[in-house]
């Protein structure tokens, strides 16, 4: 079985073994508002009962816990991601503090080209970050 969310595994589970949510909900002595909390990952088996659910839909305790967790896409932003976002606002940062800077005749030439250079150079380690 491919990693799933937990509540995923339930559901496909429960399916296979042609079960309602009522049905698993009576096995397990909850209710089926728990279980559809399960299949929807908005709450998740007590850990005591994990074994009765793993008996009950046919497979082990670590095959049950073999699934993805849900909250890592929402709490983890992937690196790539970060280091690709903070490339854009420094390149687009030194862009416009150069343009109204030397609009205000407020930057030297040197100064200037430094702060294109951090741009440029943001801008390549976003390109290369982003390389597929």
């Amino acid at each position: 079985m491919s990693k799933q969310t937990m509540g995923a595994m339930i559901a496909a589970l429960r399916k296979e073994h042609n079960m309602t949510q009522l049905d698993l909900a009576q096995k397990m002595g909850v209710t089926d508002k728990a279980v559809s909390k399960w299949e929807r990952d908005l709450a998740f088996p007590d850990v005591s009962t994990l074994p009765k659910l793993a008996e009950v839909l046919g497979v082990s305790v670590d095959e049950l816990m073999q699934c993805k967790k849900n909250q890592e896409k929402a709490t983890e932003a992937p690196k790539g991601n970060l280091v690709s976002l903070i490339c854009k606002a420094v390149a687009l940062a030194m862009g416009v503090a150069g343009l109204v800077l030397s609009i205000l005749k407020q930057l030297d030439l040197y100064s200037a080209i430094g702060m294109m250079s951090i741009a440029i150079i943001a801008i390549a380690i976003y390109l290369f970050t982003n390389e597929k």
